[in-house]
């Protein structure tokens, strides 16, 4: 049995899942919420200590601007009602990519992750706006700013998931093949599941199909 420490998810579909039962786009990302919430209670029942969410990219400013508002109040809303569950529950939010965003927002992630900060049971990362390329470009140059070696250590620990483990798996939902720009360094070696599913379609028993899979596969990184 192989183990599971990190899981990463790009939730593709939500907007397409509202289209298709008739509903707004919108409908489809606040639907997308439950099975976030599936999917951290099966983290928390499998001792999986890492989850995260690609949540809203660099390239997702190019969206509708009515779009774009209702994303970031579900994710002000969400913070709001759930920091004191994530405290209860030993759960720690991070937040991973550039936090230029109004200031009612940053003060509002810089309390959850302060709040949550000791947490051990799960740690999550939400990717908020965030693009692997844009990681990694920022990193090389400060590292080179701070005369910091570039080897492959010193660029993991400085990147915007320093001190967390690569994923093991990378799900994406929506029946889309491709990265999108999402923890291309850190994917390196993890195992990827592509979904047809749409995100607001994704149950329990498919996120633990991918597990029982992953635990029964021989990970040989690079070796026999």
């Amino acid at each position: 049995m192989n183990p599971l420490n990190h899981v990463a998810i790009i939730m593709d579909g939500n907007g397409r899942w509202g289209l298709e039962k008739n509903k707004t786009r919108n409908f489809g990302h606040k639907q997308g919420l439950k099975t976030i919430e599936q999917v951290i209670y099966t983290c928390i029942d499998k001792k999986i200590k890492y989850l995260t969410l690609f949540v809203f990219s660099t390239e997702n400013w190019k969206r509708p601007k009515n779009e774009i508002n209702y994303l970031f109040n579900l994710l002000e809303n969400f913070l709001l009602k759930k920091t004191d569950y994530l405290k209860k529950e030993n759960i720690k939010l991070k937040f991973l990519g550039k936090k230029n965003f109004q200031l009612k927002l940053r003060r509002l992630i810089n309390k959850v992750e302060k709040i949550t900060n000791f947490n051990k049971k799960l740690q999550i990362n939400l990717a908020l706006n965030y693009g692997s390329k844009d990681e990694l470009i920022q990193t090389i140059n400060y590292m080179i700013k701070k005369k910091i070696k570039i080897n492959e250590i010193n660029i993991s620990n400085n990147l915007y998931t320093k001190n967390i483990p690569d994923p093991d798996i990378l799900i994406r939902t929506g029946n889309t093949k491709r990265l999108s720009n999402f923890l291309l360094w850190q994917l390196s070696y993890s195992e990827i599941y592509f979904v047809k599913k749409l995100w607001p379609d994704f149950m329990k028993k498919d996120f633990i199909k991918i597990i029982n899979n992953f635990n029964s596969i021989k990970r040989n990184f690079g070796s026999i």
